[in-house]
């Protein structure tokens, strides 16, 4: 399999440009980050690679097919899938359930949804948590469900928005293995965006850098940690949120 591929994507509002000329491929099998201050454009990103932003400029291709014009679910069903920033459970039902509406609404048939969907709460460890509630989950296991419910009808991509978020050390490290899992046994081009900058460097293989809108930096991990373009752009929104991000670029 190729690759799924942003290609000169530019995305504006009203003018203002979220997007300028931004170019990144995500490779199966992979895992690639995409960093940059708060604002950057990583979230517009993803949005444009799933098919929730139309590009204003340039294309989204899969094995160099064009995506444009289709909607979120159409990308979904080509095999990309994604988590989002809020987790967007259905908090009203049971965490098995939401995988298997999930598998449902990919052409599944139930009996096989539910089974796939316990298959895969027990492959990323939280069997425990199929008949909880997804409203009533603490913060960082429904980011869990929300990655078994992305994997489930095997996606060759998978976008992680913010996985991290709010975790602990231990908690980070715990979701670090199971991205390296993903890519290993489950062969997923993984494109990983994070605030983390210490997870996405630990884990990336290739780390695309956003500022502003454009690409200012990519290149492996040892490459943005030396940039002075890139610890120039967090230094320009140096807020406490910004500090460990410094310390990991030292």
């Amino acid at each position: 399999m190729g690759q799924l591929s942003a290609k000169n994507v530019s995305v504006a509002f009203a003018g203002l440009k979220a997007l300028s000329s931004v170019t990144l491929d995500i490779t199966p099998g992979h895992i690639s980050g995409l960093i940059g201050p708060n604002g950057a454009g990583k979230t517009t990103l993803v949005n444009v690679l799933t098919g929730f932003q139309m590009p204003t400029e340039g294309a989204v291709e899969l094995d160099g097919h064009s995506l444009d014009r289709l909607k979120p679910h159409q990308v979904r069903r080509r095999g990309i899938a994604r988590t989002f920033q809020g987790g967007r459970l259905f908090r009203d039902l049971a965490v098995i359930d939401n995988l298997e509406v999930t598998g449902v609404g990919l052409g599944m048939s139930r009996r096989s949804a539910v089974a796939e969907a316990a298959a895969m709460l027990d492959w990323i460890g939280i069997s425990a948590l199929g008949d909880r509630i997804a409203g009533t989950l603490p913060y960082t296991d429904e980011r869990r469900v929300a990655i078994g419910r992305a994997l489930m009808g095997q996606p060759a991509y998978i976008l992680l928005d913010e996985p991290a978020a709010g975790m602990s050390s231990h908690e980070a490290g715990d979701l670090s293995a199971l991205i390296r899992r993903i890519a290993r046994e489950r062969g997923c081009g993984v494109l990983l965006i994070e605030h983390n900058v210490g997870l996405v460097l630990g884990l990336c293989d290739h780390i695309v850098v956003l500022d502003s809108g454009a690409v200012i930096e990519e290149g492996t991990p040892a490459a943005i940690r030396d940039s002075e373009k890139v610890r120039h752009a967090y230094m320009g929104t140096a807020v406490d949120t910004d500090l460990p991000v410094l310390e990991a670029l030292q």
